[in-house]
C-alpha cells in the first residue's frame, strides 16, 4: 500500500479502519491466506477488546499488556504458548507498519516482550534405522512384482532434504545429469515471492543408477513422482511398517535426517541453510533445533 493509500489512515483514525487498511497492504506483500487469516484475526480479536472509539494515537504499551493478560487469564478460551507468541507478533507487527507509515509517532508495542515458545524437537532417524528402511526400500525394488517408487522417494529425501510440496513439483528435467561437479536437482517455485527458495542440490553419484531403474518402470511424463501427496506419503509409511519401526516415517522426517546428517559429517551451516532453501531467520530456530538433536 503506498503513502497515498494510507494517507487516510491518522492517529484520530480507530482500529478497525487502520486494520483494513493494513489487510490491504499485507495482500500487496503476497503475504499467503494463512498469514493474512492470522494476522488481520488477532488485529480484530485487540479491537473487540479496547472501546470502539479508542484512536491509534491513545493506544499504550499497558493497553496491549492488559489484552494479553486478558486473553491469558479472563478471556475464557484457551491461549497456548504457541498462539499467544504468533499475536504478540501480529500486534507488533501492526503498530510497526503504523509507525513506519508516520501514522504514530511512538510504537506503543515495540516495548511489549515477544514470549518465544521451545517446540519441541522433530523426530529423526537414527543411522540404524535409516539402513533399515533403504533395506526394506532395496527388496520392494528387487521382489517379484518390483516396486521402484520406494528406494527412489526415500533416497531422494535422504539426500536431498526437500519439502514434501517441493518433492510433488518435481520434474525429470529439473536433474542435470551431466553436472561438472556429478548430478544436481534444481529446485524451483512458480510463485516470485518464493524465489529465494530455489537452488541446486548436489546429488549422490549412485542415485542415477536408482533412477533410470525407477524411470524404467514408470512413465513418468512431466511429473517425477506422479502420484498423489497421500500416496507418496503411503509409501514411507510402508517403508516403516516393513521395517518395525515405531516412528512414522514422513517427508518432514527425512528432511530433519538429512539436515543432521549433513551437520554430523561437517557442512558448514551456511550450506546446510542454502540446501534446505531457509531464510537466515528461520535457520536461527533450525539450527538450534539441530544443535539439540546432535547432542
Amino acid at each position: 500500500m503506498t503513502e497515498q493509500n494510507t494517507a487516510h489512515i491518522t492517529a484520530q483514525t480507530t482500529l478497525i479502519p487502520a486494520i483494513n487498511g493494513w489487510k490491504i497492504y499485507l495482500q500487496d506483500q503476497g503475504n499467503s491466506p494463512h498469514t493474512l487469516k492470522a494476522f488481520i484475526g488477532d488485529a480484530e480479536l485487540l479491537a473487540s477488546y479496547l472501546p470502539p472509539d479508542r484512536t491509534l494515537g491513545s493506544i499504550t504499551t499497558n493497553d496491549l499488556n492488559n489484552f494479553l493478560e486478558w486473553m491469558l487469564t479472563e478471556r475464557g478460551v484457551p491461549c497456548s504458548p504457541k498462539t499467544l507468541a504468533r499475536r504478540i507478533t501480529s500486534i507488533k507487527a501492526f503498530f510497526r507498519w503504523l509507525h513506519n507509515k508516520a501514522v504514530i509517532f511512538v510504537d506503543p508495542a515495540e516495548k511489549v516482550v515477544q514470549k518465544s515458545v521451545r517446540s519441541p524437537l522433530p523426530e529423526v532417524l537414527t543411522p540404524d534405522e535409516v539402513e533399515a528402511v533403504i533395506t526394506v526400500a532395496e527388496r520392494f525394488a528387487l521382489a517379484a512384482k518390483p516396486d521402484t517408487r520406494h528406494i527412489a522417494l526415500l533416497t531422494l529425501l535422504l539426500a536431498t532434504g526437500i519439502k514434501k510440496s517441493e518433492c510433488l513439483t518435481l520434474s525429470p528435467n529439473h536433474i542435470q545429469w551431466d553436472a561438472p561437479n556429478g548430478p544436481l536437482l534444481f529446485v524451483r517455485y512458480a510463485a516470485p515471492k518464493n524465489r529465494y527458495k530455489e537452488r541446486k542440490i548436489e546429488l549422490p553419484a549412485d542415485w542415477e543408477k536408482i533412477y533410470h531403474r525407477y524411470a524404467a518402470q514408470h512413465n513418468l511424463g512431466e511429473k517425477l513422482f506422479p502420484w498423489s501427496q497421500r500416496r507418496l506419503e503411503y509409501l514411507l509409511e510402508d517403508l516403516s511398517k516393513e521395517a518395525g519401526l515405531e516412528k512414522h516415517l514422513s517427508f518432514s522426517m527425512c528432511r530433519w535426517t538429512c539436515a543432521l546428517t549433513d551437520m554430523q559429517s561437517g557442512m558448514e551451516f551456511d550450506k546446510i541453510r542454502q540446501k534446505l532453501g531457509v531464510s537466515k531467520v528461520q535457520w536461527r530456530e533450525l539450527s538450534q533445533k539441530l544443535m539439540r538433536l546432535a547432542n
